[in-house]
């Protein structure tokens, strides 16, 4: 039979535990140090919350270590700023249009072998290609350029190829001719007679 529900048989749905309040005398149990021991790191507030990598004030392992060399910002891609990336798609996978049909990056979204038109497309010549299409991309290989020409295809780029600048080689300085030796004036003239020098003339008694 159950009990009478009454103000002295109250109790809660689960046991409750009292939270732990620390700093409010050294009665409590909890007083003088709150729990955090003597002094140090771990009893300083935010020590349990150090970012990642953080290795105690000494030089941490990303600071360490080796760095990747040249232009390597966020933004870059794949790496650098001055280099971009391109979706790459093969001229074998080019049999899903129809013979005569033009090739765009929109075209390209549409049958799903590229992802988006963000990014630009750059057509490879690897598979083969049996029909007679337009295609319009971003940048294409010599292979496919080829291939796509062979089957009677035309091709525009969307954007011209940046030309790359040639290295001015610098000339070599010319090799001088070797000087002749100098020769002293006596061997140069043996013949020519010495000079007089003159002697001084007597005192006078």
């Amino acid at each position: 039979m159950a009990k009478k529900l009454n103000l002295s048989s109250l109790k809660p749905a689960q046991s409750q535990k009292a939270r732990k309040r620390v700093g409010r005398g050294l009665g409590s149990g909890k007083g003088r140090y709150s729990g955090r021991g003597i002094k140090g790191q771990k009893s300083r507030s935010g020590s349990h919350k150090m970012r990642a990598g953080f290795e105690g004030g000494q030089m941490p392992i990303y600071m360490r270590v080796g760095k990747q060399r040249g232009a390597t910002s966020k933004d870059a891609m794949p790496i650098g700023p001055f280099r971009t990336s391109t979706a790459p798609v093969n001229v074998g996978s080019l049999d899903l249009f129809d013979d005569g049909a033009e090739v765009t990056p929109e075209a390209l979204v549409e049958k799903g072998l590229v992802k988006d038109t963000k990014t630009d497309v750059k057509l490879l010549g690897n598979g083969e290609l049996k029909k007679k299409l337009t295609i319009r991309v971003h940048a294409i290989s010599a292979t496919a350029r080829e291939k796509v020409e062979q089957a009677g295809g035309t091709i525009s780029l969307l954007k011209e190829p940046k030309p790359k600048k040639q290295k001015q080689k610098r000339p070599k300085p010319a090799a001088s001719e070797p000087e002749a030796p100098e020769v002293p004036e006596a061997e140069a003239a043996p013949d020519a007679e010495p000079e007089q020098v003159e002697e001084p003339a007597p005192e006078e008694r």
